[in-house]
């Protein structure tokens, strides 16, 4: 990637912290102002650390999306400075369009989501991430984490085409081959959550 003006001091830190700690940064970033990035495989709490050391390497303006319950008080406080939006999840009426709307003002920006929603095994995707970049008309980054080859960056990305299935078959090709958490079994499978049956149509009541 190359840098139009000199890095900056938190940039400096973020490579050095990486170099110290043996990660390798990967910066195949879309040319484009905004994006959604998604952060998968998500195994363990240590994958925070490389991940924010990368985001201040790559110097991009980004935001992380997490649960509620990692902003308790002072701590919350660390954790919004850090880029973090807490979100509620038994209630996220209204989210998708709020974070659609962000990426679509005027600027540069970039949101983070680990769409597993969990360091445990869940049994398929969230799909927020997708339809947020979908309405926003903006890519979606292919973020991973690597243990076995100690890398951590966005290898790739996409523009959303509204099909689900064959978006979600090119996410699922990537990360077969970069994406190895630090528990391997905890890998939720690359599915996206299924849709709500729709609600049969109340029978119309015959008159007399």
């Amino acid at each position: 990637m190359t840098e139009k003006n000199p890095p900056t001091w938190l940039q400096r830190l973020g490579r050095w912290l990486l170099r110290v700690t043996g990660w390798k940064p990967v910066m195949n970033l879309p040319d484009a102002p905004k994006f959604v990035a998604v952060g998968y495989p998500h195994t363990s709490n240590w994958d925070f650390f490389p991940a924010l050391f990368w985001g201040w390497a790559s110097g991009l303006p980004f935001k992380w999306i997490g649960k509620k319950e990692l902003f308790p008080p002072v701590i919350g406080r660390v954790m919004v400075w850090l880029g973090g939006i807490p979100v509620d999840r038994k209630n996220t009426r209204g989210f998708v369009g709020q974070m659609a709307d962000y990426l679509k003002a005027p600027g540069s920006g970039v949101v983070v989501i680990a769409p597993d929603g969990t360091r445990k095994r869940a049994p398929y995707w969230r799909t927020g991430f997708y339809y947020m970049a979908l309405e926003a008309g903006v890519p979606i980054a292919l973020g991973y984490i690597n243990y076995e080859r100690r890398e951590v960056g966005i290898g790739g990305w996409f523009v959303p085409t509204g099909d689900l299935e064959a978006d979600f078959e090119k996410m699922r090709a990537f990360y077969e081959e970069h994406g190895r958490g630090l528990y391997p079994e905890a890998h939720t499978p690359i599915v996206p959550r299924p849709r709500p049956e729709p609600r049969p149509r109340e029978e119309a009541e015959v008159g007399a």
